[in-house]
């Protein structure tokens, strides 16, 4: 449902300037991966207006708002960013709010897990320039992801800020729209700043563990429409924080955004009160074991197909999607490796393979040292893969020229895939990092074909979760391992759940107003 807007023009009758831009990444510090410039969809002018159902002359507020695009810069999840990079993005984006003249308001889309090199709190960085572009009269709107991080620093520069309130994320564009919504309607109201109420909670968990799929994320997260409802409050929201980087802001935070400060104050310490005291209640949102056991488990299943989520290096939180970890452990199961029974394993990163495949051709036989191409050296389980098998399949055009400048591999399809196949188990090798969430992310391949499909991925998005007979979450090595105790976090503030749990003492989790 749409929020409603007070009708009430501005000064004059003029059209409130908005404009809307932001930067978004998610970036695990325990990738060894890099994200570039060329790794972002940068998106400006008609087109950045175009991403969005609520620009359109058709839509109620066109004739309350000129929207101003500045511009977006979108990334699939990886390492940090490297900071020339993000540089080059922050300065192209307050030099276009600084020549866009005065707006009455910004629509922010952001992250929120957004890492760069040599940065301790990127998001917070980024908006102090934003915030010293737009001056201080502008009223600034940021739209999240709920898997970002709210430090004090970051939200003390934002006049509204709310998340997403389903994982999987398919509120993803609802929430965007509430964050335009809902600062226009502040704006013609006239009632300036509101005041946010904001705690951050010491508990650090995995995007897999907090899924609004189950309790008690379900409830926790069904309570943010009731609360937003009240008399006096604008917005709820509730972040869970970002598990893959090491920095003090990455915690659960919540802000309730509002004009009476007192309610505002008391429901968000109330939400916050409600997210510790169910630290321990969270749960992975599937059942779990390592490789070996979720292989075996499926193979033996009647269930098909049978998906399992190879969660350590799912790139869209952050991995490198290049591991052959779960790729040597499928194959080392005999009744995998005899053909006895079938496996899709999409979809490796690694370009050489991919250009030895496509000189070979469909039918050839391939030796290849697949995988590893940046996790190399970072462990065992990042080692290339010694793999014997025949193309089977090839798909999509050539790779772009080094330096040309690309789309977000989630919007271009990743670049060209080969297929090869030994035994029963048939892997996808991709040219660039890519992931498969959708029927038609499979091209060619029919997933429904084979009885186990092992995907890089956490917990199942939509279309994969329709598609499972059944499924496992393996817990798989990588920079998005599940297990946080065995990554080394030496940066997060402590003490901090669960990293400290036996003698942790209640915490302090009064909110403090901002605005």
């Amino acid at each position: 449902m749409k929020p409603s807007t007070d009708r009430t023009r501005p000064e004059g009758g003029r059209r409130l300037r908005i404009g809307i831009g932001g930067m978004a990444i998610e970036s695990s510090q325990f990738c060894p991966h890099r994200s570039v410039y060329d790794d972002f969809r940068i998106t400006r002018d008609g087109a950045l207006l175009d991403r969005y159902t609520w620009t359109g002359p058709d839509d109620e507020l066109a004739a309350l708002v000129e929207w101003v695009p500045l511009v977006h810069a979108v990334a699939l999840p990886g390492g940090p960013v490297e900071r020339t990079s993000y540089d080059r993005i922050k300065a192209e984006l307050t030099g276009r709010i600084a020549e866009s003249g005065p707006l009455d308001g910004l629509v922010y889309d952001i992250h929120g897990a957004m890492s760069v090199v040599g940065l301790e709190d990127a998001e917070a960085d980024l908006t102090d320039a934003v915030r010293a572009a737009t001056g201080p009269d502008t009223l600034i709107s940021a739209a999240m992801d709920l898997h970002g991080n709210v430090s004090r620093r970051f939200a003390d520069h934002l006049d509204l800020l709310t998340a997403h309130r389903l994982a999987p994320h398919e509120d993803a564009w609802e929430t965007r729209e509430r964050a335009a919504r809902k600062l226009v309607g502040r704006l013609v109201s006239g009632k300036g700043r509101p005041h946010r109420a904001w705690v951050q909670i010491p508990v650090l968990l995995p995007g897999e563990k907090t899924s609004t799929r189950l309790e008690p994320a379900a409830s926790l997260y069904g309570r943010l429409a009731s609360v937003e409802a009240l008399d006096g409050i604008v917005d709820a929201a509730l972040w869970v924080g970002y598990a893959w980087a090491d920095e003090e802001r990455c915690r659960a935070a919540v802000v309730v955004t509002g004009d009476d400060p007192a309610r505002a104050l008391a429901e968000a310490a109330s939400l916050a009160r409600a997210y510790w005291d169910a630290r321990r209640d969270f749960v992975f949102v599937g059942p779990t074991g390592d490789a070996d056991s979720c292989i075996a488990r499926a193979v033996a299943s009647p269930a098909r197909p049978f998906l399992i989520s190879d969660s350590g290096d799912n790139p869209t939180a952050g991995g490198a999607g290049d591991l052959a970890y779960l790729l040597g452990r499928l194959l080392a199961n005999e009744e995998l490796a005899s053909g006895r029974v079938t496996a899709l394993h999409p979809g490796i990163t690694d370009p050489e393979a991919v250009a030895a495949c496509f000189d070979a051709g469909v039918g050839a036989e391939v030796t290849l040292a697949v995988g590893g191409q940046v996790s190399a050296g970072t462990g065992p389980h990042a080692e290339p893969y010694a793999l014997t098998g025949t193309v089977t399949s090839l798909d999509g055009a050539a790779a772009p020229e080094p330096g040309t400048p690309r789309g977000n591999p989630a919007y271009d399809g990743g670049g060209r895939t080969a297929a090869v196949t030994r035994g029963g188990v048939t892997v996808v090798l991709t040219e660039r990092r890519k992931p498969f969430h959708t029927r038609a992310d499979f091209g060619a391949l029919d997933p429904l074909r084979y009885d186990l499909v092992a995907v890089k991925i956490g917990y199942l998005e939509p279309e994969l979760y329709a598609m499972a007979a059944d499924w496992l979450l393996a817990l798989t090595p990588g920079g998005v391992d599940q297990d946080l105790l065995r990554l080394g976090h030496h940066k997060v503030r402590r003490p901090l759940y669960p990293f400290d749990d036996e003698g942790f003492e209640d915490p302090d989790l009064t909110p403090v107003l901002l605005g």
